[in-house]
């Protein structure tokens, strides 16, 4: 197992938080491992030179002055497995990625391939070196003397203000106190504990502290060695971000577009905590930090805060956050029922509601769960409250769903009462006719949908029989309060309905299910059924693909079954994969299940409705829920996740550990169509504090994005009782990538303040050399056979050949995106970058590279042409070459893409349009052709197999085209800004390459 060791247990247990305890390192010296080109590794001891001019090892076979490396002809410091050594088969298992690092230098850009014993080490040598680099061009002297840091300068600056005598000390308990203010979150005991180990190492005990000694306390409590690394990586003087180094930051790590300097400046002014850093635009280690740290960097995408579907689908195409026994805070069976669940679920953004109406003792109706709950809510109160918070989390449609369990007259009473609570937010318009589909949520805003029965069209009475659910029965029957008997012979039970309730029954009128045919023929778009979770869970594994055609017309609503007496939650991707609009799930029960519900419905503004994938809506589409592999048309991605580490852990709350440190590690679960669902964990964290180091990467495909959730658990190893730390659920659609924190929360989904996870996100799509379909960077590339998508015969012989005429375009299509995307992957890696690079950060490498050789070899980009050559003049070094003649083929097939994509597209989207024309003679067709049974189905399948094949092909192609134009954009970009490119008046327009793509339409 893969086993890298925390900063606390580096030499002498030294924590590396400057560039000078870096270089002091280096100097001292340590053991690596050197890797030859046949794979073989050898331990050797290297050592920085005390005048910091050249690196050197031994033993070695050459002489001293052959066995060493010069600083000033080092081209460029690579941390991880980025060159051919250390990338071959032999050695990729035997090395964790971080623990490897390697010194490109030399005119013929050789590579010194290293392996050290952690992640922590590596850190150590690649910030000294990259600092010597830059460093070794400005001053021979040592780091850290002259004149004082902007840190140090800072940090002197509060001491002073809190040095109210003006004596040069100010007492411990203050400096605490201070130290914890501009650090919320560390323990008072962990600085107390500092403090006390420096005045014992410089022999000056007492009651008070000086500045020296409270720099010195404020720097090794509050430098996050990661973050410091970080910032030495993209710093150009290695002490703080200029703002160049934080717009290039921002643009290639954190994967933000039309980044200004202006936008720069206002993040620096809003997190550098010195004067003089705000002044000069400098964004230090500390403003670093809290910028890091602060929501403008949260991993959860901002866009998705605010509403940001399309609200104009009809209802069926939503998931609704419905609530089931939202009355009840305790469990089903011992529960009492109190009116604050219901301000709660709608606090929450709870679309769906269930009241359970029950003749109460004063004549007027109540609302319980079961009759044996301890007390119960006045139905009139319980609609008072409705009405009062229906619409403040949400401006959406809310639907009561009524069960009727009271008399007739005891329902006037309850119909009076909603009529005249809620007035004209009540949706009352009976449905129209001639439409096919619901209204959308934005027809319907500020509206309160009734689910119910409804008395049939012939009955003239005042009440009448209609047939009842069996929601709500099981559980009276299982405490013998059943009083209703089944009719004879069996069928489904009747109950008496009042015509005042039935009227306010529209577009949600409750029918019992038959099956899918049935539906298919004769149910109508304004009735709905209600599965209990058993017969719902029985066809997502019998018939997903019935399911989810059928939900794609028709509302449905899960609810729990009976038998979670615990009020238990069943899992809402188990129906949701079926494209089940409304899981209704017991709020009041934390755990698992809640967390996927709550970060599910977060990810459109929490309005409480939630678009479902185009693939569970489009009418003629293949979609099997329980799919093994990537799905016709939909592009899976990768998501590479590195877990750094994690700050200010709680203890588990019910441990029964008798010390302060966990032991914790971390969990991370995807959950989405079968083929999605996946766990992987970190090593653990020993002895670490609550700020433990895991370092360590986790890989995961995904191949419907839009139905997959990401949930981090914290878990504690060394547990006694309970070793639940933390959670964060969050749905895939809504990560950033780049480096972010993740906001823990309780078991409850409460935040947890000040604790935090500390992560990296790429996203890749999974071929590799591409974005991802998103946002994303770019996957693996894998040497494999090509495999090419194609259509499936339907048996219908017209049908067939017009699907026939899509098998070459098909092929063009598959070889003109997947020729880039490996060229891509080949260029990123000469460059020493991983597949998760963009185009700008490939230049911008380049560019380095030449830029720090004396003898610099003359190449250059010609920005006058549309797909800019890069050109060499003279002899260049043998890699250089390899990566120019990367870069045009990369060149080549990027153009050739994007002049042949729109006559591909165009053959697609023609087979993909005389297929639908077929779609609505399929009846006719097929009962002309005598299909029936299986082969009917097996027809009907592969139908809408091809139309999602075409859609869904061309569509990648049209964003395949995009990306290629926005490379180019990217190559203009960084050629100007670095320097090496000429003519660059012919920069392409960025506005026309990164318009927005047109969807093809429905």
């Amino acid at each position: 197992k893969k086993k890298t060791v925390s900063f606390s247990t580096m030499p002498n247990d030294r924590k590396i938080n400057s560039t000078a305890a870096c270089i002091s390192f280096m100097l001292e010296g340590c053991e690596l491992k050197k890797v030859r080109s046949n794979s073989r590794m050898y331990s050797r001891f290297f050592v920085l030179d005390a005048d910091m001019r050249s690196v050197r090892w031994e033993p070695s076979k050459k002489d001293s002055e052959k066995a060493k490396i010069e600083i000033k002809s080092v081209k460029e410091v690579r941390v991880g497995k980025k060159t051919p050594v250390l990338r071959s088969n032999g050695l990729s298992d035997q090395f964790p990625d971080e623990c490897a690092f390697s010194i490109i230098y030399g005119d013929n850009y050789e590579s010194l391939d290293l392996v050290a014993s952690s992640a922590d080490v590596v850190s150590a040598w690649v910030m000294g070196l990259r600092y010597l680099v830059s460093y070794g061009k400005h001053t021979p002297e040592a780091p850290g003397t002259g004149h004082p840091s902007l840190r140090t300068s800072w940090i002197s600056s509060v001491f002073d203000l809190a040095d109210l005598e003006k004596s040069g000390r100010i007492p411990v308990s203050r400096a605490v106190q201070l130290i914890k203010a501009l650090n919320p979150g560390m323990k008072t005991s962990t600085i107390e504990l500092k403090f006390k180990e420096l005045q014992k190492a410089s022999e000056r005990p007492g009651t008070e502290v000086a500045c020296d000694l409270f720099v010195e306390a404020y720097c090794e409590l509050c430098t996050r060695p990661e973050i410091f690394f970080l910032l030495v990586q993209f710093s150009s003087n290695k002490e703080y971000l200029g703002l160049k180094d934080l717009l290039m930051f921002l643009e290639v790590e954190q994967g933000m577009e039309g980044v200004t300097e202006e936008k720069c400046l206002e993040i620096v002014g809003k997190y550098e905590p010195s004067k003089e850093g705000r002044e000069k635009g400098y964004l230090a280690i500390d403003g670093f930090t809290r910028y890091l740290l602060s929501a403008d960097c949260s991993i959860f995408d901002p866009q998705h805060r605010k509403v940001c579907q399309d609200m104009a689908q009809p209802l069926s195409h939503y998931y609704i956050s419905s609530a089931h026994s939202a009355c009840l805070l305790e469990d089903n069976f011992w529960g009492r029922s109190d009116i604050t669940g219901y301000i709660s679920a709608l606090g929450l953004g709870c679309r769906s509601i269930e009241l359970v109406l029950w003749d109460g003792p004063e004549g007027e109706p109540v609302v319980y769960t079961s009759p044996s709950a301890a007390s119960c809510v006045p139905f009139r109160a319980v609609v008072g409250l409705i009405d009062q918070h229906a619409f403040t989390a949400s401006a959406y449609p809310l639907i009561l769903c009524l069960v009727v369990r009271c008399s007739a007259p005891q329902q006037r009473l309850a119909a009076q009462c909603l009529r005249k609570t809620l007035g004209e937010k009540l949706y009352l318009e009976p449905p129209n006719p001639t439409a096919s589909y619901l209204p959308s949520p934005e027809q319907l805003k500020g509206r309160i949908l009734i689910k119910g029965k409804k008395l049939p069209p012939g009955c003239e009475d005042s009440e009448g029989e209609v047939s009842d659910e069996e929601e709500g029965w099981e559980l009276a029957r299982r405490l013998g309060q059943e009083e209703r008997e089944l009719p004879e012979g069996g069928g489904p039970r009747r109950v008496r309905l009042s015509r005042e309730l039935s009227e306010l029954v529209s577009l949600c009128q409750a029918v019992p299910f038959q099956d899918f045919e049935s539906s298919r023929r004769g149910q109508r778009y304004w009735e709905m059924c209600s599965f209990s979770e058993v017969e719902a869970g029985r066809f997502a594994n019998e018939c997903p693909a019935e399911l989810v055609s059928y939900n794609k017309r028709f509302l449905s609503r899960v609810y729990p079954s009976p038998m979670r007496i615990d009020a238990s939650n069943m899992n809402p991707q188990d129906f949701w994969k079926c494209g089940c609009q409304m899981v209704a799930m017991n709020y009041q029960t934390p755990g698992l299940m809640m967390d996927l519900n709550a970060g599910w419905f977060r990810q459109n503004g929490a309005c409480g409705y939630v678009l479902r994938p185009a693939i569970m809506r489009e009418e003629v589409s293949y979609f099997s829920a329980n799919a093994k592999d990537s799905l016709p048309g939909v592009p899976a991605q990768l998501l590479h996740l590195k877990v750094i580490s994690g700050q200010n852990l709680p203890k588990p709350k019910g441990s029964g550990a008798k010390g302060e440190v966990v032991e914790p590690y971390v969990c991370a679960e995807i959950h989405g169509i079968p083929a999605d669902c996946a766990e992987h964990r970190t090593k653990t964290a020993l002895q670490s504090g609550d700020n433990p180091v895991f370092d360590e990467s986790l890989e995961f495909q995904i191949n419907l994005p839009e139905l997959a959730v990401l949930r981090f658990v914290v878990l504690d190893d060394d547990y006694i009782g309970d070793e639940f730390i933390a959670q964060y659920t969050i749905p895939f659609e809504c990560l950033q990538p780049g480096y972010r924190h993740v906001p823990l929360q309780s078991l409850a989904g409460e935040p947890l303040p000040h604790a935090t996870l500390f992560v990296h996100v790429a996203i890749t799509d999974r071929r590799g050399g591409g974005k991802g379909h998103r946002r994303g960077l770019a996957g693996r590339r894998g040497r494999r056979v090509r495999e090419y998508t194609s259509t499936k015969a339907t048996g219908i012989k017209a049908i067939d050949e017009v699907f026939r005429t899509a098998t070459q375009p098909l092929r063009e299509a598959t070889d003109l995106r997947e020729n880039v995307q490996n060229a891509l992957v080949s260029f990123k890696e000469l460059c020493g970058l991983t597949p998760a690079a963009n185009m700008k950060q490939c230049i911008l490498t380049v560019a380095t590279w030449l830029l720090h050789s004396d003898s610099a070899p003359s190449v250059t980009l010609n920005l006058a042409e549309k797909y800019p050559p890069m050109e060499a003049q003279g002899p260049i070094p043998d890699l250089l070459r390899k990566v120019l003649t990367a870069y045009e083929t990369m060149i080549q097939t990027s153009r050739t893409l994007i002049e042949s994509a729109d006559v591909v597209y165009g053959k697609l989207i023609q087979a993909q349009q005389a297929g639908m024309d077929f779609h609505k003679e399929l009846p006719r067709i097929e009962a002309k052709e005598g299909l029936r049974g299986r082969k009917l189905q097996k027809a009907l399948e592969s139908f809408a197999w091809n139309i999602t094949v075409l859609k869904g092909q061309a569509d990648l192609l049209k964003h395949a085209k995009a990306e290629a134009l926005d490379n180019l954009w990217q190559i203009h970009n960084a050629g100007q800004s670095c320097g090496i490119g000429r003519n660059g008046s012919a920069s392409p327009e960025p506005s026309r390459l990164r318009a927005p793509l047109e969807p093809i339409p429905e």
